[in-house]
């Protein structure tokens, strides 16, 4: 890399870690069950990691494929994987053989380390990736080495201590690629850049008030956006890491008062399940605790039950395509003073763009215009800036497609409030549009949220004779309840438009990606089978 100008460096989160090393030193970074790092030890690491990579042949514009939970390797290579100006590869871990097989293989990864637990997920493809040179074996619960490569310490060994010049010369080298689920064909690979790594690992710390105090429990995954660019965004605030290889709201609450907490980030999932948990078991925090939470338009419900353990929910809103979140829902003095409900309904709002993002807009996508500010008129959201990505990796037509208008089309269809703030009123292909009448399931869901005994629903249209088709409630009851279905229908009745209310209920379980998402589209898909639905 040629010298820096002197009025000009190049962005990258790498350099987070040399910084935070260097002013943090002998400060705890890392903290995994028993382990513990100091910021100069995790910074040792990941020159052994970058220079053990080094040594195999891995360099700029190679591809680095990791599959691992919320543990220390799979922090160490957001900095040793990118720092030798190559991109890497975090893959969800609850994906199919298949899924797997194929994302090594597209992304054209040299190397692979996998954590053991999840090796028989990627042995039954190993014929299928050719062009992966270095298998290695992440052993953290058990010494089992099942795939025919080093154990993960024993690689680290093979590198120095050594300083490592960053290969970076370009802020708009790929860092990262990261997957996204492939819920309407092959996953996609979505190209981060150093640029907008840096940026929104910096806007984030900059909206959620994280320091050099704060300790921070990965409850969410590494593997979903770089773990919202977290992986980057604590280390620059020289806050500290508290690893957690499996999410369990015992154990969440346990590490919470144990190692004090303050911040934690978390699909609605998630918060479902501690929510839950603390009304079992009547648990109230000792301290205040900040939650991002993303992924889902979260329930006014969900929102007010976390509040009343002590949590402070802050929603933002975003895609896999820009980094993670984008937008947040900027709280504001004067709702202060609201009734609890009222500033929860505000809350599941997505709000206006993060200050290093600044550009969204709700519009109509066929003419681009914006929609008027009356918090009724649907159109789609759309964004532009720092934090886009660069495209899908080797899909120019799917990029073309997203980047339609010069700007990033989100798929997400919302209204624009008069104060500039946004509110999701759906996907695009889940709006049900019954009789000529638009019904938002995200609203229909959240009036469900609130009878006492919904723990989680999920709404989808199905086919209807009459009115082409109508609304239908997947519902998850709470433990030891027993709602009926007509309990359901009658209470969105008495709380919403009539024709708003499902026509039917379903209970069980709901299908759900990794990362907490309900996947409505499987759902949907089989109270379809057979019959077309159009989209427009």
């Amino acid at each position: 890399m040629s010298q820096p100008s002197v009025y000009f460096d190049i962005l990258t989160p790498v350099h987070f870690l040399s910084r935070s090393a260097s002013v943090f030193d002998d400060k705890i970074a890392v903290i995994y069950n028993e382990k513990q790092y100091s910021y100069t030890e995790f910074y040792n690491r990941v020159k052994r990691l970058a220079n053990a990579l080094k040594n195999i042949g891995i360099g700029k514009g190679d591809k680095v494929a990791f599959i691992c939970p919320n543990i220390p390797p799979m922090l160490e290579a957001h900095y040793a994987v990118p720092m030798l100006g190559a991109a890497l590869v975090s893959i969800n871990i609850r994906l199919s053989a298949s899924e797997i097989g194929y994302i090594i293989d597209h992304s054209d990864a040299k190397a692979l380390f996998v954590d053991n637990e999840f090796a028989a997920s990627v042995t039954p493809a190993l014929n299928a990736i050719p062009k992966v040179k270095t298998f290695v074996n992440i052993c953290d619960e058990s010494d089992a080495r099942p795939l025919d490569g080093m154990e993960y310490e024993e690689f680290l060994k093979t590198g120095s201590e050594d300083p490592v010049e960053c290969e970076i010369d370009d802020e708009y080298q790929v860092a990262t690629i990261n997957y996204t689920s492939g819920t309407t064909g092959k996953p996609k690979g979505v190209m981060y850049h150093h640029r907008g790594a840096y940026l929104n690992a910096l806007g984030e710390q900059l909206e959620f008030g994280v320091n050099s105090r704060s300790v921070y429990l990965w409850t969410l995954p590494m593997f979903h956006c770089n773990g919202w660019c977290f992986t980057w965004g604590i280390t620059a605030m020289g806050a500290t890491h508290v690893c957690l290889r499996k999410v369990v709201p015992e154990e969440i609450y346990r590490i919470i008062e144990s190692k004090g907490i303050t911040h934690l980030c978390a699909a609605p999932t998630i918060l479902i399940g501690m929510s839950s948990y603390a009304t079992a078991n009547n648990i109230k925090l000792s301290h205040r605790l900040e939650i991002m939470t993303a992924g889902a338009p979260p329930a006014p419900t969900v929102i007010q039950n976390m509040e009343n353990v002590g949590a402070n929910i802050m929603q933002t809103y975003g895609l896999t395509e820009v980094f993670g979140p984008h937008s947040v829902c900027a709280w504001q003095t004067k709702w202060d003073d609201l009734p609890l409900e009222e500033r929860a309904k505000i809350k599941a709002r997505q709000g206006v763009p993060f200050i290093v993002a600044m550009y969204m807009d709700v519009v109509n996508p066929e003419t681009m215009e914006p929609v008027p500010r009356d918090g009724q008129t649907i159109g789609e959201i759309v964004m532009r800036g720092n934090n886009v990505m660069l495209g899908y990796y080797k899909d120019k037509e799917a990029t073309d497609e997203a980047f339609k208008g010069g700007w990033f089309h989100s798929g997400d269809l919302a209204v624009m409030h008069p104060n500039n703030y946004a509110q999701i009123m759906d996907r695009k292909k889940d709006i049900i549009i019954s009789g000529g009448e638009n019904i938002s399931t995200v609203e229909v869901e959240n009036v469900i949220y609130q009878h006492p005994d919904v723990m989680e629903v999920a709404i989808v249209p199905v086919p209807d004779e009459k009115w082409g088709e109508v609304p239908k409630a997947f519902v998850v009851p709470k433990p030891g309840t027993n709602p009926s279905a007509e309990d359901i229908i009658n209470f969105c009745k008495e709380n919403l438009a009539r024709f708003k209310a499902p026509k039917s209920v379903e209970f069980g379980e709901l299908p759900k990606t990794a990362t907490g998402k309900i996947q409505k589209f499987k759902l949907r898909d089989k109270e379809w089978a057979g019959r077309e639905r159009r989209v427009n």
